[in-house]
């Protein structure tokens, strides 16, 4: 039976993003199931599932904010930078207070450069560094940019603190938190991380992975619930299976003269998507994505 649709699991601490997918396939009879953006093992929170037919919608669904709730160890440092790594140094913390770590923790808002950490699945010469980081290898790594659109000190309680970053994909949140204890001369890591949201989709949209496979079923949304905040230009679906890249039609398939050009459209046939694609005018279109 078809499972088209994304999955929101509220995913628990100690399973790999890999296991959720191994788990919800089993139980849901999905034939396709792939996950957007990846937790580690420690983290918890918004998982996004993208099943049978969805998992060719990923990349249009995957590129919005992520929002993390985050609890910091000031004092201590890590190698992975989190909880589950070894502990490579200690220092005294006892000279922070609240104002010198929200001033500290502000400085990491906005477009910042990152160096990936040493166990992650950057790859170098097609190794990724987390195989290179249990060898004892330490390697330069290029930084990259990423967004921190906002980034909030929440509870202090040292030698711990929270915060909620609101951040771009791709963002390390332990090397904000590695970074943070750098800045105040103390050391810091994660402590435990918990996604909030991820693009559309939030902790309210979830379900546990302790739901049977009906109870997950029943929470999939459909592709056109996910979809429904983009214009919608109707089309044939035998139209539009015919279609494929740059492509233009006889008469005006969008009379409304509300969408701009370069917008991302749902082609749809009697209101069930049957595409996505960009909108270049009435009379044309880009197809991105079938899905037959």
């Amino acid at each position: 039976m078809d499972r088209t649709g994304i999955l929101v699991i509220d995913k628990p601490t100690g399973i790999t993003s890999h296991g959720v997918v191994k788990l919800v396939k089993m139980k849901t009879g999905a034939r396709k199931v792939g996950h957007m953006g990846t937790l580690d093992p420690l983290a918890t929170g918004v998982l996004p599932l993208c099943m049978d037919r969805a998992t060719k919608a990923a990349r249009f669904l995957d590129g919005g904010v992520k929002e993390y709730s985050v609890r910091v160890r000031l004092g201590v440092e890590t190698d992975t930078y989190d909880a589950e790594g070894k502990v490579v140094a200690r220092a005294d913390y006892t000279s922070v207070d609240e104002e010198n770590l929200k001033k500290t923790a502000s400085r990491f808002e906005g477009r910042i450069k990152q160096v990936p950490p040493m166990f992650s699945a950057v790859k170098k010469g097609g190794v990724p560094l987390y195989k290179l980081a249990r060898k004892g290898i330490t390697i330069e790594r290029e930084p990259k940019e990423v967004d921190v659109v906002s980034i909030e000190v929440t509870k202090v309680d040292l030698p711990f603190f929270e915060l909620l970053i609101v951040c771009s994909k791709g963002t390390y949140v332990r090397s904000i938190c590695h970074d943070i204890g750098r800045q105040l001369g103390c050391g810091a890591h994660m402590v435990a991380l918990r996604r909030v949201r991820s693009g559309q989709f939030t902790l309210d949209d979830s379900i546990g992975l302790e739901g049977n496979g009906k109870m997950m079923v029943d929470s999939i949304k459909t592709m056109e619930d996910v979809f429904q905040g983009l214009p919608e230009v109707p089309i044939s679906k035998a139209k539009c299976l015919k279609a494929s890249g740059d492509c233009s039609f006889d008469k005006p398939l969008h009379r409304g003269g509300t969408i701009r050009n370069g917008t991302l459209v749902r082609f749809t046939d009697f209101g069930k998507i049957v595409a996505i694609g960009v909108y270049n005018g009435p009379r044309s279109f880009k197809i991105e994505k079938v899905f037959s």
